[in-house]
């Protein structure tokens, strides 16, 4: 289940970037960074550049030699972040001052602020679709491009260790990305029509099965497509998602909840019942039942 609030997009100017900055406010005040930044708005915006510091601060080389970095000279990254999210504090920071100590460009950087859960229909998104048809569902994501072309990803966290990670980049050996189930989803969608992925059904929720290991991978690659307005897509990921997590109520009520929005009362009310089945004293599959209800009379 995901909540939305109203949140309001403003453009705001600081003294710091040479064109306009887009911030959004949310109803409780929290300011957050939408679109292509430069890299001196966290480094210098008292709202960002404690916990920018903070966690740069924490990181330090390992002092193992570092020629690898040589290989990433005719490359560039691009990252996808939210200044809401604690993943995307923790690893954007420790990657950049990483990139910058092994002697690589800042210049070589494009980062990109994706909006929360709390705008409605933007779930990390950009204000320009920036991430649009990049596969992006977890931040930070990291995907490494030369001569425009990707040749590796990091998503969320890296496998081993940011360092580590990066020399396995440049050495040409990257570890496989984390969340390879939400990926292979995405990568169904993007070669195949949802009539022809929902003819092999159980092949895909086999291999997604040996690819996750917990029910919020594909939950929020749900979200992520239902804000998208991707509703098939996205009801086919909380069906999958059903399959592998049969015994938890929240995948139910995910999937009931993408089923309203599809129109599908009466999938969404057996749904919710099973909810219940399974959690009782559920209040919002309680209140979702009385207000499908309501719709039907």
């Amino acid at each position: 289940m995901k909540k939305l609030l109203t949140l309001t997009l403003i453009i705001l100017f600081h003294p710091a970037f040479s064109q306009e900055d887009k911030f959004y406010i949310s109803e409780n005040g929290e300011k957050h960074l939408c679109g292509q930044i430069p890299i001196n708005v966290l480094e210098d915006d008292p709202e960002f550049s404690s916990w920018y510091s903070s966690s740069a601060n924490e990181f330090e080389l390992s002092g193992k030699n570092v020629d690898w970095a040589k290989n990433l000279k005719d490359s560039y990254v691009e990252i996808y972040f939210g200044s809401w999210c604690g993943d995307s504090k923790n690893y954007v920071p420790k990657f950049i001052k990483l990139w910058k100590e092994i002697g690589l460009k800042e210049e070589q950087l494009k980062l990109y602020a994706l909006y929360d859960g709390n705008v409605e229909g933007k779930y990390k998104q950009g204000p320009e679709g920036e991430e649009k048809g990049l596969k992006i569902h977890r931040v930070p994501t990291f995907i490494f491009y030369r001569n425009d072309n990707e040749f590796a990803r990091i998503v969320e966290s890296p496998v081993n260790d940011l360092e580590t990670d990066l020399a396995q980049i440049a050495l040409g050996y990257p570890s496989v990305p984390n969340y390879r189930a939400a990926d292979y989803m995405l990568e169904l969608f993007k070669n195949k029509t949802i009539e022809e992925i929902k003819t092999d059904k159980r092949k895909h929720v086999l291999e997604c099965f040996y690819k996750t290991g917990k029910s919020n991978e594909l939950n929020t690659l749900g979200y992520v497509l239902l804000d998208a307005n991707r509703i098939q897509e996205a009801l086919f990921v909380f069906e999958t998602n059903m399959y592998l997590f049969k015994y938890q109520p929240n995948v139910y009520d995910s999937y009931a909840e993408a089923n309203v929005i599809a129109g599908n009362y009466e999938v969404a009310k057996n749904l919710y019942n099973k909810v219940l089945e399974l959690d009782p004293e559920n209040k919002n599959a309680k209140e979702k039942l009385r207000e499908i209800e309501d719709i039907n009379q």
